[in-house]
């Protein structure tokens, strides 16, 4: 009976955490403070930027602006804009002489959506002048940043076989009488972007002031329909991950200063990230204009540039996937983006596993298949031990329930009786439970893997199953309620698991063992909108356990 109680928990633990993560998204990892002095110190240095006509199409996406904020650049070009023209073998990218400013960038790899004419994945999403990301200014306490015409050196780039790298380069004056030169370096083969900013100073006057560079951010348009995962602006700092909800920066702005790896704007698959130069103390101003635009400004020290003098200041940019082996590359902590928690030591290995099978059979769902038989294979034996534990527990259940009725009124005679019948019979009475105990990790790990890796992202399986990371439907030209299409391999899973809880061996006691057979259900139920990797992991590990367990009762009825 304790063997069932503790087995009973366990799953029910189990039922009750994936119920609250999945009804209930994870509240963000570090809750950043903001510095007192932020304000004050920022008022005296900071002049409010008006909000310029062009940008008030409309009302509700205005930015709302904060003394903790530094001024808004005002669209003032001296001449019309060009767009430049990036073309690399991941990406085009659209750049505009408008402060050198990014107004659009399709990674080639990524498509939309699972329709073929999709076309490729957009990461900018703002469609306003001073909104597109990556201005970089000289504030000032005397003026106001004003976005100036930058023209570029080439009017197209494009990289490719035979030429795998190029640069871009932008040359124009700010208000303040600085020269600003802007060159970014680009390689065919990968997503970084280097960009050097150059400020010199040919007047006979010192310019004193702080370089900003800013990215701004609506939300992707998978980001609404996410319901598991964090999706907003975040940065890396002091070798913490800080990830900011909208609704609390709605509340009241976010600043963090010190050693920045990043700053950018993430969701599950793709991030849009700035790396500052290693080793440069900074800080990051956070907010929201409108009702969902997170505005993220990069800041450094403030400094003074002498007459004749420069100053030099480099920046990595990445707009791309979260690929984990692809961000470890970079460096800058990047790949902490891809937050697993508590169960990275299992998951990044796990991951790691999925990709390793998938290159040689160039299918994830078969990777996924793989994966839950070599993890089965390790737990095998555990599981076995388990297994004959609650066989030989069913066994004696009849001697359990008589000592239990002789020694009904003695409690403490009744504890030694039953350690007694446990020896005499060599059975664990939680012998059945630790093999499952030892597998939960292993199981949310797979799950954060599973929801999170991007190789996952629009992965077919076969027939019906095109995207390991979305729920399985099947559609057959009925509108299920709530579903859409029907959840052939959920209801799968669930049937899997009901043979498995009919084959375990159960405790005489009705109660309990209608309970565990109700499991089945609130398992299915759960897993309706899981993404079907992970579904696809349930079914075939609860496969495997019932053929464990056929073998174990055929080997005990010999």
């Amino acid at each position: 009976m304790e063997s069932r109680n503790l087995f009973l928990a366990v799953f029910l633990s189990l039922a009750i955490l994936l119920s609250y993560q999945y009804f209930f998204p994870a509240p963000p990892q570090v809750p950043v403070d903001q510095p007192q002095t932020t304000e004050s110190t920022t008022s005296e240095n900071t002049t409010q930027a008006p909000i310029p006509a062009e940008r008030v199409s409309d009302p509700s996406s205005a930015p709302q602006q904060t003394l903790a904020m530094p001024a808004v650049p005002t669209v003032a070009p001296t001449r019309p804009a060009k767009d430049i023209m990036v073309d690399t073998s991941l990406f085009t990218a659209i750049f505009t002489e408008a402060g050198g400013a990014l107004k659009s960038i399709q990674l080639k790899n990524y498509l939309t959506s699972l329709d073929k004419d999709s076309g490729p994945k957009e990461l900018i999403t703002t469609d306003a002048l001073a909104d597109f990301p990556l201005h970089f200014s000289w504030n000032t306490k005397a003026e106001m940043p004003i976005i100036p015409v930058l023209p570029a050196d080439n009017e197209k780039l494009i990289l490719g076989p035979g030429n795998e790298q190029g640069k871009l380069m932008m040359r124009g004056h700010l208000a303040s009488g600085l020269e600003l030169t802007r060159t970014m370096l680009f390689d065919d083969q990968d997503y970084r972007i280097e960009l050097e900013v150059v400020l010199q100073n040919p007047t006979q006057t010192a310019i004193q002031g702080e370089p900003l560079l800013r990215l701004t951010h609506k939300p992707f348009p998978e980001d609404k329909d996410s319901r598991l995962l964090f999706a907003g602006a975040a940065a890396y700092a002091d070798d913490i991950l800080h990830e900011m909800k909208t609704d609390d920066l709605l509340e009241e702005p976010s600043t963090i200063q010190g050693k920045i790896d990043w700053v950018g704007y993430e969701n599950t698959y793709f991030i849009c990230a700035v790396m500052p130069e290693e080793n440069a103390s900074q800080t990051a101003h956070f907010s929201i204009s409108g009702r969902d635009t997170a505005n993220i400004i990069l800041s450094g020290k403030e400094e003074i540039i002498p007459p004749g003098g420069a100053k030099v200041f480099n920046y990595t940019i990445f707009f791309g996937p979260k690929k984990l082996s692809l961000m470890e590359e970079i460096g800058s902590n990047l790949d902490k983006s891809v937050d697993f928690g508590w169960f990275t030591a299992i998951a990044r290995p796990t991951l790691y596993l999925l990709n390793f099978f998938n290159k040689y059979i160039n299918n994830y769902g078969i990777a996924i298949i793989l994966v839950t038989i070599l993890i089965k294979l390790i737990f095998w034996p555990i599981a076995s031990k388990g297994m004959k534990s609650m066989k030989n527990m069913q066994k004696i259940q009849p001697k359990m329930a008589k000592i239990r009725e002789k020694y009904k009124d003695d409690k403490e005679r009744l504890n030694v009786e039953m350690m007694n019948l446990y020896r005499t019979y060599k059975v664990n009475p939680v012998g059945g439970c630790l093999p499952m105990l030892l597998q939960i990790p292993v199981f949310f790990a797979l799950y954060k893997v599973l929801l999170q890796a991007i190789e996952l992202r629009h992965a077919p399986f076969f027939l019906w199953i095109n995207d390991l990371s979305a729920p399985d439907r099947l559609f057959i030209g009925i509108d299920i309620p709530f579903l859409g299409g029907l959840p052939v391999l959920t209801l799968l899973m669930g049937g899997s698991m009901f043979l498995q809880q009919k084959m375990t061996p159960t405790s005489a006691d009705p109660t309990q063992a209608r309970v565990m057979m109700f499991l089945p259900v609130v398992f299915t139920f759960m897993f309706l909108n899981f993404a079907s990797g992970l579904v696809l992991y349930w079914f075939v590990n609860n496969l495997l356990a019932m053929a464990q367990q056929y073998m174990i009762n055929k080997q005990a009825d010999a």
